[in-house]
């Protein structure tokens, strides 16, 4: 026989607590034992039969459990009585995991200008961390705005609700690296520990992994082996290819077309150096892919995206980013399937990968799917707790699907992340013109179109930023502003005629002759694009077997 342990009895009365049961009983046991003794009283005196009084104790006690069932599947609320699914009251676990943030180093070089190596080396050891589920990692864009060592960290610490931090500073002189590191508790500001690496330049893959598992042996009572292969931080060996890495990943991050095209031959760079270098090999690959989906749909940069990251999975099979690089490009061809399982292929390798939730979800919504793109979109942002992409996404597709709610209160999240943003990235037009939506859902109209002038000066021929505008003044019903951008935001580059079908932010326009025409000249070419990459495909596989 099974006994209930008391961690089970524990969970039940919470849920008893929790669905509102006990109250609900204590009330009718009240009114069951005053219906009791009012019987007893007058039934008599009314030359009532015996068997009254005996039906009514059977009537009371019979009520217990249909009052206990009503009271844990019903929910009494001022809209009237709901069913409770569960899922309607939800209560935050705690997460009692050991916490870290990873500020971004300090440049101590004589010429500043060691920046991109300083939050890179910062960078590797955090995602080194967050491969260690018993760790809870700050992410990257929340913890990197605090940058220049500024504030205090126990402040940090509370701001961004980890239990421990960690800063240092990298002093790069030709080929000479002094690291400086400090691991400290935010309760009481004391160091659990700091250490100080002088080192030739090729040293920096050892010092980063040892700073990352001296973290873990702090943090954790105990560290296994299985944990110690885990806290490496780069699959590099050549300290140029690694260089040029940690710039192109610092280029693509700004997510431009000219800073991509910085980021691809930063990449480049690395493989040519070190050829096994999956990494790189991932970001050279997501560069043509980002390319093609927002600057110029040449064909060749598909097939590009395509065979770079097929390489980056013949070096490493078990590489996250790997996966989520071949998503991306199946994506480009709109391969949708092929492409979720890549993706999906990632989140098993590590399920915190910002971008396969965040590409995943773009998948979705070219699809058409919008509720599953908003569900991964709200994923990237948990994984992500600083990017106001995947929320100000969410913002518009909630938006239009009449869930006004939640996009208010998505809204109300995002906007002061965007203004914190912007205030260390004031050049970032991306922010600005993905933020104008959520500022339109809040009502504040003219500070949205304030925020859009200042991204069209920033960059004036940026085809996803023309694009964004006109989603926001189709919103606004301003249908000729609207047009006009649209119409741009196509002749500057690409612009996908499926996610422009399911965009919700466009339905202003849905009628409109020529946005119909727009449509049909988009549709035309993805189909011209899309029997070209056929054909090329057949004619790979042709030449082969003539081989």
């Amino acid at each position: 026989m099974n006994k209930r342990s008391p961690g089970d009895l524990s969970k039940l009365s919470s849920e008893l607590k929790r669905r509102g049961v006990y109250p609900v009983i204590a009330a009718y046991a009240v009114v069951g034992w005053v219906l009791l003794q009012i019987g007893e009283v007058t039934f008599s005196p009314l030359h009532l039969p015996d068997w009254a009084m005996t039906a009514l104790i059977i009537l009371v006690i019979a009520g217990f459990p249909i009052v206990f069932a009503l009271a844990w599947f019903l929910d009494l609320t001022r809209e009237g009585i709901r069913i409770d699914t569960g899922r309607m009251r939800e209560t935050k676990v705690p997460d009692d995991r050991p916490s870290i943030a990873v500020l971004p180093f300090l440049d101590m070089s004589p010429d500043k200008d060691q920046g991109y190596f300083c939050e890179g080396v910062a960078e590797e050891i955090l995602n080194a961390l967050t491969k260690i589920p018993e760790l809870r990692v700050a992410a990257r864009s929340s913890s990197f705005q605090f940058r220049d060592g500024a504030g205090d960290v126990r402040k940090i610490g509370k701001d961004l609700g980890v239990t421990s931090i960690l800063e240092g500073s990298v002093r790069k002189a030709d080929n000479h690296l002094r690291v400086i590191t400090q691991l400290v508790n935010v309760s009481t500001g004391y160091h659990f520990w700091s250490k100080k690496f002088d080192e030739e330049l090729k040293g920096i893959f050892e010092i980063q992994d040892e700073i990352a598992r001296s973290i873990v042996e702090s943090l954790l009572e105990t560290i296994t082996p299985g944990q110690q292969v885990l806290v490496r931080t780069t699959s590099s060996k050549d300290v140029s290819a690694y260089e040029y890495y940690l710039r192109g990943r610092q280029f693509i991050n700004r997510f431009h077309k000219m800073d991509i095209e910085y980021a691809r031959q930063m990449f480049r760079q690395a493989i040519q150096l070190d050829p096994d270098f999956a990494l790189a090999w991932a970001g050279y690959a997501d560069c043509y892919s980002l390319l093609f989906m927002y600057a110029d749909p040449i064909d060749s940069y598909r097939s590009e995206a395509r065979n770079a990251s097929n390489r980056a999975l013949a070096i490493s099979p078990h590489l996250a980013e790997a996966h989520a690089s071949k998503g991306l490009a199946l994506l480009t061809v709109e391969e949708f399937g092929e492409a979720e399982e890549e993706f999906k292929k990632a989140l098993e390798l590590n399920s915190r990968l910002f971008q396969a939730y965040y590409y995943y979800g773009r998948a979705r919504f070219h699809q058409g799917d919008l509720d599953m793109a908003a569900e991964l979109f709200r994923k990237a942002a948990v994984v992500d707790t600083g990017d106001y992409q995947s929320r100000c996404l969410r913002v518009q597709i909630l938006r239009g699907s009449a869930r006004v709610d939640e996009a208010v209160r998505q809204a109300r999240e995002v906007v002061p992340m965007l203004e914190r943003h912007l205030k260390w990235n004031p050049d970032d037009a991306r922010a600005l013109h993905l933020g104008a939506g959520s500022l339109i859902v809040l009502g504040e109209v003219e500070r949205a179109k304030r925020w859009l002038r200042r991204a069209l000066q920033i960059d004036p021929d940026d085809s996803v930023l023309l694009y964004n505008v006109a989603c926001n003044f189709a919103t606004l019903g301003e249908v000729d502003e609207a047009l006009d951008y649209l119409t741009q935001a196509i002749a500057n580059g690409m612009v996908s005629a499926a996610w422009m079908r399911n965009d919700t932010d466009l339905d202003a326009l849905r009628t409109h002759p020529g946005y119909l025409e727009l449509l049909r000249q988009l549709e035309e070419k993805d189909e011209r694009a899309r029997l070209r990459v056929i054909n090329s495909t057949a004619d790979a596989g042709t030449a082969a077997t003539s081989r």
